[in-house]
Formats: C-alpha cells, structure tokens, sequence
C-alpha cells in the first residue's frame, strides 16, 4: 500500500454542506426539483446530485419556468432571481451561505446610502461568477469587478471608494489590493474598504502551507470551476512545487509521479471527501497494476 494521507480539513465549506444537504431532503421527498446553476464546483457531486433526481437549470430556464420547485445554491442570487421567482410562481429552497447574504446586504446597504452619486462601489473577485453576479446584482449592475492590478484602470481614483471583496479570494491579494488603492487614491478622495473574506476559506492556506510541508508530493482534487480551488491549488504549488491538480480519476491515471514517496491529498472547499477518497484508492490501483504487470 501506498503512503497516502488525506487532508482531513480539506472538502466540504459549511455553506456547501448546508446546500447539499438540502437538496438531499428535498428530493427525498419526492416530486422534481431543479437546481439553479450547478450545486456546487465539482463535476462529479453534481451527477451524483442529478443520479438522484436534481435537475440542474440556467437563469434562461428559470424564467419559463413556472409552478416549479427550485433550489438556490450556496453562492446567492442576485435580487432579480427572486423578482422572477415570484412573477412565475416558483417555490425557492433557499440554501445561499450565511455568509454570503451577509456580504450582499452590505453592498446593497453601500450603495443605498452612497455618501455621492459618483462613489464607486469595487468588489475584488472573480468576473462572471456566481457569487459575484449576486453582489453586483444588490447595486443595478454598477458595481466595478477587479480580479487583479490589471484591472485597476476601471476605478477613478479621483472619486470616492468603496471597495469590498468575494467571499471566497485569497485573503493576501486583498490585503494587497487595499495598499494599492490607499497608495493610488487622490487627496481628499474617501476611500473605504471592508474585509468580506470568509474565514473558513482563507483559514484553508496555513492548513494547507503545513499539509504541503508535510508531504513529498501534493495531489490537489478540485473542480475545474472552482474559485476557492484555483487560489488553494496555487498557494500549494508555491509551497511544494510538486502539486498536481486533478479533476476526476482519469486526470489520476495520467499523473506522472514517484509512488514510493509521501504523497498528501487535499482539496477545495467544493471538494467532495468521498472523491479524495477514491483517488487514493485508484493511486492503489495503478500501484497494484503495476506489480502484477
């Protein structure tokens, strides 16, 4: 057998828990339910999910759907979800993180009571994604979205800031964005900044600087969507250079690795335990194939 340990901090956020555990009540009650957008970042949670029943939709079919049962996921929905939802008699199983609706009220408090019509409103995260869609949904679509420096010619630095962050970026590039702004911002110009990270995300990089120290080789399970995946794979291959990403089993097939080493197996706040647990039992696989070979 192989050396194999599995991260036991890694997998499953609180937030994802909670969405997945819906939808897993409600579908054992029988009757359809649909999911708006994928339940969560992680390709094979979501056919186990769709196995049992969940019908995963876009916001194209949401709005002609009517007289329908629909799960919201854990990354929040902007409020015009809600306006069709209710124009289409759709009844919501509302699973959005604690977290995130906490975030979406405070932009939406922020841009309700905008200390001048020209205050921007940024939010550091990733463009296109479903959490930051709900965010810049709470500000009639004005809200600025950076996902790094290269951005930063869309924000007037003559104007007043108001800057904040998704949940799940890396709690370091924030700190750094806020030394930019204070340093680019003009005399007089208000600028303000609310840390919105959550905790349970970023308390994830020393979990993993350690787990990476800890092991000879990194195999980091993620979804090809994940956010929080990509800033954890990342800050693992900073720590321990021979950090390997994958997908499903078959990117384990094609890894090209020394398995008599110490190898450590983590993954996002998307990542399912049980497909850790499977990769380590096809790592023994191909371990046993190829002593019988």
């Amino acid at each position: 057998m192989l050396n194999i340990e599995i991260d036991k901090k890694s997998g499953f956020c609180f937030g994802v828990v909670k969405a997945i555990t819906k939808a897993e009540e409600e579908l054992a009650k029988g009757g359809t339910l649909y999911c708006l957008g994928d339940i969560v970042h992680n390709g094979q949670e979501v056919d186990r999910l769709a196995d049992m029943g969940l019908i995963t939709i876009d916001h194209e079919q949401l709005a002609q759907l009517h007289d329908a049962k629909v799960l919201l996921r854990a990354h929040g929905e902007p409020p015009s979800t809600y306006e069709i939802a209710k124009k289409n008699n759709i009844t919501l199983i509302d699973a959005s993180c604690p977290v995130v609706l906490k975030l979406q009220s405070r932009i939406k408090n922020a841009y309700q009571t905008l200390p001048s019509p020209d205050t921007q409103i940024v939010i550091y995260g990733h463009i296109g994604h479903a959490e930051v869609n709900g965010l810049v949904g709470q500000t009639d679509q004005k809200a600025i979205v950076i996902e790094s420096e290269e951005d930063l010619y869309k924000v007037d630095f003559s104007k007043n800031i108001r800057l904040f962050s998704q949940t799940t970026k890396s709690l370091e590039g924030f700190n750094h964005l806020v030394t930019t702004f204070s340093e680019k911002v003009e005399k007089d110009v208000n600028f303000e900044y609310t840390d919105t990270i959550c905790r349970q995300v970023s308390n994830r990089i020393p979990n993993i600087t350690t787990f990476a120290q800890q092991n000879d080789i990194i195999i980091f399970v993620s979804g090809k969507k994940s956010s929080n995946g990509i800033v954890l794979y990342e800050h693992s291959k900073k720590i321990n250079p021979n950090t390997y990403v994958v997908h499903d089993l078959t990117d384990v097939e094609k890894l090209d690795i020394d398995l008599t080493k110490k190898i450590g197996i983590c993954g996002a706040t998307s990542t399912p335990s049980w497909l850790m647990e499977k990769v380590a039992d096809k790592l023994n696989e191909m371990v046993l194939q190829t002593t019988n070979e």
